[in-house]
């Protein structure tokens, strides 16, 4: 492909996407294929010579859309979502044009401090503190590694990333028993190790108990383990589980351990005002992550990870050889050195086009209307006599059960109906394990979903249940 051609082809490549985002809904939501079929259609050997920009278009256009989950499909109700928002998508491609590597100020001074003023835009929407900076991360999973790695740093008096873990204490950091795997993972990332992250046994309303954390922590102390930290949940992915965070976070507090907020979904939610009192405390924290890519719209990767103090961050993660330094230049941030990645996207653009293009009104009416289409779903599915809403709805999420009379086996059944009801195509659903029984989750947040399309989940719910 020449340069010259370049304008052709983005014009082209525009008018698939704005036609495929026009009839996704017409579309399976999960890929209907079986593994291997994509690459049966793929050569086994690169080209050796270049081919035609034509060719290479016609085969994205045949082999690739049918082998994709739709994650933009109206109907899209497992996991949690990955919105991408139009107003986003342009700001995407623009970010592509570009193409920067937004590694410090002086690689791209604006990618920088947009992301500064962006970080603040949704600090002030979700109604936190002036106290709190932050940054872009990828991901949730990489904001919390870089949360459990200031936990060891401070624990360790900054040691650890110069002489190790040998011949220490071990350190303990505490979780609930309903937190994402996310944490387990960082866990072992950071050298800390799997068995060093304590579970803490939840109530009946699926929160951490805050007097068996204490406990916890009294009993490793006494052991000769040294507590670092504590991780709060907020809106956990199987069924929406969080924690009291206030109470929480004062026990850590008290206790003298790095408290971090993971409310990787449901942070979203707290731009809605009579939203907040699902994390009340949350001033307490010394850093929260939560994912404008998944709720608010924001394209992957889009993750913000908030601080109360940023030199523990930096001083944990930050290295300078002497090709890294920016001369001459005072009061700057390099953010590369608040997280794992040396190497960043402008992930900043499209957040600014994003709250621009919708407003923050605009963005609270959609994670209300999904809010309420939830319940509404739940409501019918407790109204049917063979289903049960096992979990009812935390901000968005729910989960459910097929239970007709006499049934044995309602683990297998219910496997059996999300496989049905997923090859059915109107709708994508997934799976969770509650209190050792197999439950189905349930969860609305697709940017451009309407109530009707609740109206499809239940009809074909309902439907593919009673074919079983």
């Amino acid at each position: 492909m020449q340069a010259t051609d370049l304008q052709y082809w983005l014009e082209r490549a525009s008018a698939w996407s704005a036609e495929y985002r026009k009839t996704v809904n017409e579309r399976p939501v999960r890929a209907q294929i079986a593994p291997g079929k994509i690459a049966e259609q793929i050569a086994t050997e690169p080209p050796q010579q270049a081919e035609s920009m034509e060719q290479i278009f016609s085969d994205f256009e045949r082999v690739i859309p049918d082998g994709m989950t739709h994650w933009q499909h109206p109907r899209f109700f497992a996991y949690f979502p990955s919105n991408s928002a139009p107003a986003a998508v342009v700001a995407e491609l623009l970010a592509t044009a570009f193409s920067s590597q937004c590694m410090l100020w002086q690689t791209s001074p604006a990618a920088t401090e947009l992301e500064t003023r962006m970080i603040d835009w949704l600090r002030q929407a979700s109604g936190l503190p002036q106290d709190f900076k932050g940054v872009l991360q990828d991901t949730a999973s990489s904001a919390t590694l870089c949360a459990i790695l200031t936990m060891r740093e401070i624990a360790l008096e900054f040691g650890g990333n110069t002489s190790g873990l040998f011949n220490r204490k071990p350190l303990r950091v505490y979780a609930s028993g309903r937190t994402h795997s996310s944490i387990d993972k960082a866990m072992w990332i950071a050298g800390l190790g799997q068995d060093n992250l304590v579970k803490i046994d939840t109530d009946e309303n699926y929160a951490m108990r805050a007097d068996l954390l204490r406990e916890a922590i009294k009993r490793d102390r006494e052991a000769g383990f040294q507590p670092a930290g504590v991780v709060v949940c907020v809106g956990g992915t199987s069924i929406g589980a969080t924690d009291n965070v206030r109470e929480i976070c004062e026990v850590a507090a008290a206790e003298g351990l790095y408290s971090h907020i993971d409310a990787a979904w449901a942070g979203a939610a707290m731009i809605c005002p009579e939203l907040r009192a699902l994390w009340d405390g949350v001033e307490l924290a010394d850093s929260i992550v939560w994912n404008p890519h998944k709720w608010l719209g924001a394209p992957m990767e889009c993750s913000a990870h908030f601080v109360k103090n940023p030199e523990t961050l930096v001083r944990t993660l930050a290295i300078q050889p002497e090709y890294l330094k920016t001369h001459g230049k005072d009061g700057i941030i390099n953010y590369s050195e608040w997280g794992i990645q040396l190497g960043r996207r402008f992930r900043a653009l499209k957040l600014w086009f994003l709250m621009r293009a919708y407003g923050i009104e605009g963005l609270q009416t959609r994670i209300r209307n999904h809010i309420s289409w939830s319940a509404k779903l739940a409501r019918l599915l407790e109204g049917e006599i063979d289903f049960e809403v096992v979990t009812q709805p935390v901000l968005s999420l729910f989960s459910f059960r097929y239970l007709p009379s006499g049934e044995s086996d309602p683990d297998t059944l219910n496997s059996r109906l999300l496989e049905a009801i997923n090859d059915d195509g109107s709708i994508y659903l997934t799976q969770s394990n509650h209190d050792g029984n197999y439950v189905i989750r349930f969860v609305a947040g697709q940017f451009d979903m309407q109530e009707s399309d609740i109206d499809v989940a239940y009809e074909t719910i309902t439907r593919v249940a009673r074919t079983l």
